[in-house]
């Protein structure tokens, strides 16, 4: 950690989850709303460039669901391409979507694929576009502890 920051680091402890709650709260909100996978994860993006900054890039990578970027995008793709398969199996064409509901009892819980694809963008995105930007953070970081040069 960068001494400088230390206000930041503190911030960042709280701010991180913060906004990964926001994140997640507009994934599920944009059904129905305006949000959804693609700008949830954009929220979700900006708490792990926060962490990037605060911290370090490796450590904000590290604390990605699966621990890389590049996991967590392929890991949306996969979601994605496996919301379209129920409808293939009902001889509907691949992503048409399928609603249900579950009934739990005391409520009715309603499933969709498009959840799931929901879910698969918000992972992809977030994977995709936390790669790129933690890349981008890293450039501006000493090739090594001793050198004094840095990326250009």
């Amino acid at each position: 950690m960068n001494p400088r920051i230390v206000i930041l680091d503190v911030v960042a402890r709280v701010l991180y989850w913060v906004i990964l709650a926001a994140s997640i709260w507009v994934l599920l909100r944009g059904h129905n709303e305006p949000g959804g996978g693609f700008i949830g994860a954009l929220v979700a993006v900006s708490a792990s460039v926060l962490w990037g900054i605060a911290r370090s890039p490796a450590e904000a990578a590290r604390r990605l669901p699966t621990g890389s970027a590049v996991g967590l995008a392929a890991l949306g793709v996969l979601l994605a391409g496996l919301s379209g398969l129920p409808a293939v199996w009902q001889g509907q064409a691949f992503l048409t979507h399928w609603w249900g509901s579950l009934n739990l009892g005391f409520t009715e819980f309603k499933i969709s694929t498009v959840l799931l694809f929901d879910i698969g963008v918000y992972l992809c995105v977030w994977g995709a576009l936390a790669g790129y930007a933690l890349a981008l953070i890293d450039i501006d970081e000493p090739l090594s502890k001793d050198s004094k040069e840095t990326r250009s």
